[in-house]
């Protein structure tokens, strides 16, 4: 997925979209384009980014949200 499409169906700024990048807490792929490149995520990327937002709009803070949202998908796996 885009980083376009990311933005677009979560309504998350790309600066804080970037920002989760900067601190490992996503890891899209890096697909070169001429001088430039783009940023593909993957699903397990998408929901990640999705569960932390959740969470950052709620007022956690950047770490928090991500505590939050690795104990909410975590628990998803295991069959709730």
């Amino acid at each position: 997925m885009k980083t376009s499409e990311v933005i677009s169906k979560l309504d998350i700024p790309r600066h804080k979209l970037y920002y989760l990048e900067q601190k490992g807490y996503v890891r899209p792929r890096r697909i070169p384009l001429g001088d430039l490149e783009s940023r593909e995520y993957s699903r397990r990327d998408f929901e990640r980014v999705k569960v932390i937002w959740k969470y950052l709009k709620k007022g956690f803070k950047h770490k928090a949200a991500y505590g939050k949202a690795m104990e909410e998908l975590k628990s998803g796996e295991n069959g709730q």
